[in-house]
Order: C-alpha cells, then sequence, then structure tokens
C-alpha cells in the first residue's frame, strides 16, 4: 500500500487531496490522508465578503469536509501538525482533544499554507469555533463608526471596498506605502479598482508605510506612520499588510528557505528529500506563489502519480502577474481582470446558478453536497 500525506486541507490542498483521490480510486494499493486544523474548508479567499457578510462567504467559502464528494475515499485526521521525521517518513500531529498521533508515509504533500493577517491560522478549532470568530469580527467591524484599512493588496483593497459598500455611512481609508495598490497586478488593473474605490467613497491615501504592530489582530487607532505623515485614527483598523508567515514550524530546516518557505523545484518535488513534495503559498515556487492557484494541484497529482510509478515528472508553468477577481462577487456580479488588466463582468445571476454550483463545486472541486 502506498501511503500518500497531504499536510493542510485548504483552499490548495483540498484540491490536491481530491485529485489525488481520483487517482488512488483507479490505482489500488494507494491510500490518501488529509491532516487538518478544521473540521471542513475555511478558505483564504475573499476576505472583504467574509468580514462584511460572512453567512454569503460562509455558502461557498466554508464547507465541511464530508460535503466534498472527491474526499469519500480521503481519511481525515483533526489535529495540528507539530514536528516531522522525513528519513523515517512520519509526522507528528496533535489531535483537537490534545492526544498525539504519529502518521507514516510513503509520499508527502506539504500544503499547509501561510498565516496572513488576522484571517489565516493552523490552529485547531472546532466548526463552532470558526463560525463564533466570524461572527466576532463581523460585530466589532459593523459597530465601527470608522474604519482604517492598511496594505495595498487585493486582501486590503477588497476589504475596504466591501466595508465601503456595505456600510456606506462609515469612513473607510486605505492606507498603502507605494505610489498605487495592486503592485502585483496590471496597471490597467488598479485603475479599474481605484475608480470603484473613489465611486464607494473610500478615501485612498498612497505612499503611507505604516509602523507595524505585534499583533495583526483588528483594533482601534492610531496608526503611526515610518514614512513621516501624522499618524492616523479609527475607531477600527484592518491590518492587511501581507506580512505572510509560512505553516512549516513542525518542518526541519534543511527543507526551508531563508524566509520558511518550503523549498521546491519545478516539478513541486522538495530537493534533496525523497518522497516530498510542496505546493500552495507555503511553497517557494515563485514570488508570486502562484501554484496556490492556476490549477497547479493537477500537475501536483499527476507528478506524484508518476513519481510512485517511476516515470518522469512534469514542470508547472507559472503566469507573471496576478489576475483573476480583486473585490469579489457584489449583487451586480463578479468582476475579473485578465492578466493584461482587462476587466469582463459575471452577471450575479450566472454567479449564483453557473459559476458556483457547476464550475466552481462540480467542475473544479468534483461536486459538494448541500
Amino acid at each position: 500500500m502506498t501511503r500518500v500525506l497531504v499536510a493542510g486541507l485548504g483552499d490548495t490542498g483540498v484540491l490536491c487531496a481530491g485529485a489525488l483521490a481520483r487517482h488512488a480510486m483507479v490505482r489500488r494499493g494507494v491510500s490518501v490522508t488529509g491532516v487538518s486544523p478544521t473540521t471542513g474548508l475555511v478558505s483564504g479567499q475573499e476576505l472583504g465578503l467574509r468580514l462584511t457578510r460572512p453567512d454569503a462567504w460562509s455558502r461557498d467559502y466554508r464547507i465541511p469536509y464530508r460535503s466534498f464528494r472527491r474526499l469519500d475515499r480521503v481519511d481525515v485526521v483533526h489535529g495540528r501538525l507539530v514536528s516531522s521525521d522525513l528519513a523515517a517518513r512520519t509526522v507528528s500531529v496533535v489531535g483537537a482533544d490534545g492526544s498525539p498521533r504519529e502518521l507514516g508515509y510513503d509520499v508527502l504533500v506539504v500544503a499547509t499554507g501561510v498565516a496572513n493577517g488576522f484571517w489565516r491560522s493552523d490552529a485547531v478549532r472546532t466548526d463552532d469555533a470558526v463560525a463564533t470568530d466570524l461572527a466576532d469580527r463581523h460585530a466589532r467591524l459593523a459597530a465601527a463608526g470608522s474604519v482604517a484599512v492598511v496594505g495595498g493588496g487585493a486582501a486590503a483593497t477588497s476589504a475596504a471596498y466591501n466595508v465601503a459598500v456595505r456600510w456606506p455611512g462609515k469612513r473607510v481609508d486605505l492606507y498603502f506605502p507605494g505610489e498605487r495598490g495592486l503592485p502585483q497586478h496590471h496597471g490597467r488593473t488598479w485603475a479599474g479598482v481605484r475608480r470603484r474605490l473613489e465611486a464607494a467613497g473610500v478615501v485612498l491615501h498612497p505612499g503611507h508605510r505604516a509602523v507595524l504592530p505585534t499583533s495583526d489582530e483588528p483594533a482601534p487607532g492610531p496608526v503611526a506612520w515610518s514614512t513621516g505623515q501624522p499618524a492616523a485614527d479609527a475607531d477600527l483598523v484592518l491590518w492587511a499588510v501581507g506580512r505572510v508567515r509560512p505553516h512549516t514550524g513542525w518542518l526541519p530546516d534543511s527543507v526551508l528557505d531563508e524566509d520558511g518557505f518550503v523549498r521546491t523545484g519545478p516539478d513541486l518535488r522538495v530537493p534533496g528529500v525523497d518522497g516530498v513534495f510542496a505546493i500552495g503559498d507555503v511553497a517557494a515556487t515563485d514570488p508570486l506563489r502562484s501554484t496556490a492557484r492556476n490549477f497547479q494541484h493537477r500537475v501536483l497529482a499527476a507528478n506524484v502519480a508518476a513519481y510512485v510509478d517511476g516515470r518522469p515528472l512534469q514542470e508547472i508553468s507559472l503566469p507573471g502577474r496576478r489576475w483573476g477577481s480583486v473585490l469579489g462577487p457584489q449583487r451586480t456580479g463578479l468582476e475579473v481582470f485578465n492578466p493584461s488588466g482587462r476587466p469582463f463582468r459575471i452577471p450575479r445571476v450566472v454567479v449564483d446558478r453557473a459559476l458556483q454550483p457547476w464550475v466552481v463545486k462540480k467542475g473544479i472541486y468534483g461536486g459538494v453536497r448541500r
């Protein structure tokens, strides 16, 4: 029996485990196990929607693992990875009840993701704890009369826009260090998003680099700036500064780069260690961490199968810019920017009746039960 262990069942890990399970269905003698600190997918996508409309967000981005049809053949272990012995091919997990457990593997897929601000965590949580956290953050945001969003990436712009649209009476300020936001997107994308931010009443503050606090938790202001501007006050400050920390404390330093990400080759294998692959935000494939999207889970699954069979592996192909939706689903639909920064809009009825149920849940995930 070839044992494949997927460490992490977030956005990328779920796709990988599902794709690997499909391979296992047609290949006898292969088992797939996934390890996750939660009992279901808690997506890292669409921060703005998550904060402002948590019930709508939960419908598409918070899904119990038992609802994914492709995970029916995956043994899901609820716990937190604490250590590993890559020579012995074992990992140690502490379960939700505090009990330790050792899991063996023949192939290890590292997809543990990253901590990014206050909305991604590797803490062991029940579904009720996740729901309480979502409701608490939403309530604190709803009660604030003024909100300062600090950061210039997609998460920050999405949060600022969605807060302004959800509560038109709030003052919403967006502070970012460069001359423009969305530095990893095409300039046309920022131009289009900027128009929407300004139309929604968001006040833009370029050239503001914050003095970062010790915690990313939303909290009252003021915010101090290392770029010399007077401190800015707000009832609530949302930190979305991209202070990314990979969830790799359970791995040896020998497989990590200087920033703690997993060193990964173009075929997604970890150099110098037999039987270990890495994918998603935790993998040091490229500066954009592009294997967290762009359907690279299919390459991962094919390469694991090729590795088991002793066949050559294929290399990933990565884009040069980020692209896709920035502001997330709105009442009018979903606006998507292509790699050259040109937008196209998907009407809301198509999003609700075709994109989510058929393209995403059936086509990409392989079927999601109600």
